[in-house]
């Protein structure tokens, strides 16, 4: 029996965490959330097993995504992450290249973008 790993969304913003959670949801995905870097960090290091996916904002305040990206790499060069951004992945190319991201998803979220694009990535277990 396949068991879904669960999506972690790092983002400062409450309404981008809960729609995502909301749209993840209605697909019966799991999705854990952390408002922060820090809190992210946090959850990942306690939950890494159960985690095949991190969504994680590119701009927050305190511990920036590129300081939690690297935070998280550390802990797991393998981690899977979908970075975010409102800005496009024209504006952020420079940075993605260094960041060594899966992939990269611009906000506003397009609900079927945002479900095709987690399934592409997500881990199953088997």
């Amino acid at each position: 029996m396949k068991r879904e790993q669960a999506i972690l969304v790092i983002d400062d913003e409450e309404a981008v965490r809960e729609a995502v959670a909301d749209i993840l949801d209605l697909e019966g995905l799991p999705v854990l959330k952390a408002h922060d870097g820090e809190s992210g960090i946090a959850l990942y290091t306690e939950r890494q097993a159960e985690i095949g996916l991190i969504i994680l904002d590119l701009s927050m305040p305190g511990l920036s995504g590129q300081e939690t990206l690297a935070r998280l790499q550390a802990i797991n060069p393998d981690v899977t992450v979908l970075l975010s951004s409102g800005y496009s992945a024209y504006e952020v190319t420079d940075q993605l290249i260094d960041l060594h991201v899966t992939d990269f998803l611009q906000k506003p979220y397009n609900a079927l973008h945002l479900i095709n694009t987690v399934q592409t990535y997500l881990k199953i277990d088997d």
